[in-house]
């Protein structure tokens, strides 16, 4: 198989990637031929779910939420890090404004925020 077609062809493989995850473990060398199964099927279904089930990204108020949380800064300490008002960081968190350019640098320098988030 070339590549997954239809979602029939997905559903089989995702059912044979789960009867294979019970056969194939870390100490599976991969020269193994359930192995090299696992693997080709998983390219393929991936290349699939890509195509046809695209993860959507993120909004970038959500991740500036979880860098906060990992950070464990809140709205007051994000707006000194940024060089903004507090105010200005809620209505980053809550839709109402988009960050200037020199703010969507800093959000990235900062929070290590993919710059495709902060400008999508």
């Amino acid at each position: 198989m070339a590549e997954i077609k239809n979602e029939t062809q997905y559903q089989k493989s995702l059912d044979r990637i789960e009867e294979l995850l019970l056969v194939v473990g870390n100490d599976t060398l991969p020269d193994d031929q359930n192995f090299i199964e696992l693997d080709l099927i998983s390219d393929l279904v991936a290349e699939y779910e890509e195509k046809y089930h695209p993860v959507p990204k993120p909004p970038l108020a959500a991740i500036i939420r979880l860098r906060m949380a990992e950070m464990n800064i809140s709205q007051k300490g994000l707006a000194e890090l940024l060089g903004v008002s507090p105010s200005r960081v809620s209505e980053y968190l809550n839709g109402k404004s988009e960050p200037t350019l020199k703010v969507a640098r800093m959000l990235h320098q900062k929070l290590n925020i993919d710059p495709e988030i902060i400008l999508a």
